[in-house]
């Protein structure tokens, strides 16, 4: 699939700060997503960790010495430099980045981040005061000015004992800011692109809601995989608890009128609209402003009205409309009834059994379906088939503007 990470050459810069046994996580996470990782280490670093820990997880040596005879990098101080299309410093320290501001190249990682022409990510971490000193800050800003993008630090409890702001970003937020600096050169630039996710609620009274078991993390794939390729991304979700993507604009939509308002505001400079989100077809006619008693009753009967059907309403011959159809019968033709009636360019359909639970789950199990016929997909994960569906949306992007 198309990973961003994947056979991409990165530089992982490690330097002296007690976090730095972190970066052998970040190291392990990059080789899992398929990255060749080539590391640098200070002389403080080793101190903390050893080289011998990156070359075990990453089958790659280690650039120490720049005077080693005996390295790659010894002999060719600029090798890794030339080679890699990004490079990461994490954990940076505040004497590291002081070094990168004024241009000092005395180890391996301060000379590779001169010589090389790749993008460069650093991840501070030190202690609370070292980073709010104004020289550290000053040297910061010195280096975003250059287009060096800085994650983090945040608050937390610091080696010192002490609470304050010096925490090492964690390995999730730096691999999505690689995946998105990587992938702003993908096949997807200048697509706009809207997703909705997970499954509306209804409120009958201020604690009670009637929803569905839609959990949202088909939509959050999709958005994801469509930002790793270059493009410009909404995410208009049910869940104000949903994880944060970088580099994706987050809207947060709880009911079904919610949901009907924010894509049809967004969906009017987009290219496509990919409706993952399981939106209630029925709303009570009336929400209780009190929270309806128990006490005294036997039973409740509840008046619900239609929603809207979003997608059906959107009439756009500028616009790929992407749907979803989860059955629990008749999957195949459900499905093509929807793709007719909904006048939709696509759709993914999901057979719901105990076979394939797709509720929550990491993977899917889907059926395409457009004009020209059906494919059965077999199970995968959210995420492969999130650029899967991307695929077929490049697709239709590129026949749409031929024909126009």
């Amino acid at each position: 699939m198309k990973n961003p990470l994947k056979n991409c050459s990165i530089g992982l810069g490690v330097t002296g700060s007690i976090a730095s046994y972190k970066a052998l996580d970040l190291a392990s996470k990059l080789v899992q997503q398929g990255a060749s990782v080539h590391t640098l280490m200070t002389g403080g670093a080793t101190k903390i960790v050893t080289p011998l820990a990156f070359t075990a997880i990453t089958h790659n040596s280690v650039g120490v010495d720049l005077y080693n005879p005996c390295s790659d990098i010894g002999m060719d101080h600029v090798s890794v430099a030339k080679t890699i299309k990004l490079l990461i410093i994490a954990p940076a320290t505040a004497n590291t980045l002081a070094k990168m501001a004024y241009g000092i190249s005395d180890n391996t990682v301060t000379t590779t981040y001169l010589a090389t022409e790749a993008p460069v990510i650093v991840v501070p971490a030190m202690d609370g005061n070292m980073y709010s000193n104004t020289a550290t800050q000053t040297n910061i800003n010195i280096l975003k000015d250059r287009g060096t993008y800085v994650i983090g630090p945040y608050e937390g409890h610091l080696a010192s004992g002490q609470k304050g702001i010096g925490r090492m970003a964690d390995t999730d937020e730096i691999l999505q800011w690689a995946k998105l600096i990587i992938g702003q050169k993908g096949d997807m630039i200048n697509l706009k692109v809207v997703v909705t996710a997970g499954g509306t609620k209804e409120p009958l009274d201020p604690i009670r809601v009637i929803t569905n078991r839609s959990s949202g993390k088909m939509g959050t794939a999709i958005a994801e995989a469509a930002r790793d390729r270059g493009a410009s991304v909404t995410l208009i979700t049910s869940s104000p608890e949903a994880p944060n993507i970088i580099g994706v604009d987050t809207v947060i939509a709880e009911t079904a009128d919610e949901m009907a308002t924010q894509t049809k505001l967004h969906i009017k400079k987009a290219d496509a609209l990919i409706m993952a989100a399981a939106i209630s077809d029925w709303k009570p006619t009336v929400a209780s402003l009190e929270k309806i008693k128990k006490v005294g009753a036997n039973n409740l009967k509840l008046e619900l009205t239609k929603t809207e059907d979003v997608i059906a309403s959107i009439n756009s011959s500028e616009l790929i409309k992407v749907g979803f159809a989860a059955e629990t019968e008749n999957l195949v033709q459900n499905a093509k009834i929807k793709l007719n009636r909904k006048n939709l360019d696509l759709v993914v359909a999901n057979q719901i059994n105990q076979e394939y639970p797709v509720f929550g789950a990491d993977t899917n199990k889907v059926v395409f379906i457009d004009k020209n016929g059906e494919e059965d997909l077999p199970e995968m994960a959210k995420y492969d088939l999130g650029h899967l569906i991307i695929d077929r949306l490049k697709t239709m992007v590129n026949k749409k503007k031929l024909t126009r």
